[in-house]
């Protein structure tokens, strides 16, 4: 795949979290070089700085291996993590309500703790095997606004990632109307492996979006056949919030989810998930079940 834009990850290395950027080689380790002016990634898209590392990555060498490097989510501490629900026509029709596709995008929260890294397992909780993958793309906000026009929404994007939002689906239906809780279980989402900086519309308008689990395609789409486009999501989101640097909106999922399948496939402990987006790399988790420790309360 290529790559064009850059790549700046955030990652833990040595017992120390550094940020950076990714090459075929390794990583540079940016932070040791500014992180008196940029403590963490985050600190960097609020000062609209990403283009700048990777313009300074281009003449450093690698400090690290690939194979040293257990990687983050990118972004640390985002004040909002929004998710969008129903995004794609196809996803709409598998709920065979016979409804038309909504007038205005469905909407939820997730917390940072339920979110891991490229590489890490997603965990299966022993309150359910009904783990879920939904393979999407991501938009992170580089400039603070409320009420964006739709005419200048991505212009208050700052860089495009991945994510799995792994779900609990029985518990999305522990409420009538809300599905926080099986959106929510710790761990049992990734997001990565890395931010590519956006710079053109084109780099998401129409691209290919792929879910595979053990090399076989479960999910895919394209972009440009969003029920809601990215300019939308902006402008609606921005309506009753006001959107500020390092905020994430998960754009929504095509369809093909393993609760749709005929029996339902349940992520399981030793499987394998690849989410690939054209121009921006592909996410990669296996699953494991929760660690006993992390069962007892703290």
């Amino acid at each position: 795949m290529k790559f064009e834009y850059g790549r700046l990850a955030t990652v833990s290395v040595t017992g120390k979290t550094r940020y950076g950027a990714i090459t075929d080689k390794g990583f540079i380790d940016l932070s040791a070089r500014f992180d008196s002016t940029w403590p963490s990634l985050r600190n960097v898209i609020e000062s609209d700085a990403l283009e700048k590392l990777v313009e300074i990555s281009g003449g450093l060498s690698e400090d690290f291996p690939m194979s040293e490097l257990t990687f983050l989510p990118p972004v640390p501490n985002p004040e909002k993590i929004i998710c969008v629900g129903v995004n794609y026509p196809d996803r709409n029709e598998e709920y065979k309500d016979g409804q038309a596709a909504p007038q205005n995008p469905s909407l939820f929260p997730r917390f940072p703790r339920s979110f891991v890294g490229h590489e890490a397992p997603l965990s299966r909780p022993p309150e359910s095997p009904q783990l879920d993958y939904e393979g999407e793309i991501v938009l992170v906000i580089g400039k603070a606004g409320r009420r964006i026009a739709e005419e200048n929404a991505l212009d208050h994007v700052a860089a495009i990632t991945l994510c799995n939002e792994g779900t609990i689906r029985d518990w999305v239906r522990h409420a009538k109307f809300n599905v926080t809780q099986g959106k929510n279980f710790d761990a049992t989402g990734a997001i990565g492996p890395w931010l590519v900086p956006f710079r053109k519309e084109e780099q998401i308008a129409d691209i290919r979006l792929v879910t595979r689990v053990n090399g076989e395609i479960r999910q895919e789409d394209r972009t440009g056949r969003m029920i809601f486009p990215f300019r939308k999501l902006i402008n609606y989101i921005s309506t009753f919030t006001t959107l500020v640097p390092g905020d994430l909106i998960v754009t929504g999922t095509p369809t093909g989810a393993g609760a749709r399948l005929n029996p339902p496939r349940w992520l399981k402990p030793g499987d394998s998930i690849e989410i690939e987006a054209e121009g921006i790399g592909v996410l990669r988790n296996g699953v494991a079940d929760e660690r006993a420790e992390t069962l007892q309360s703290l």
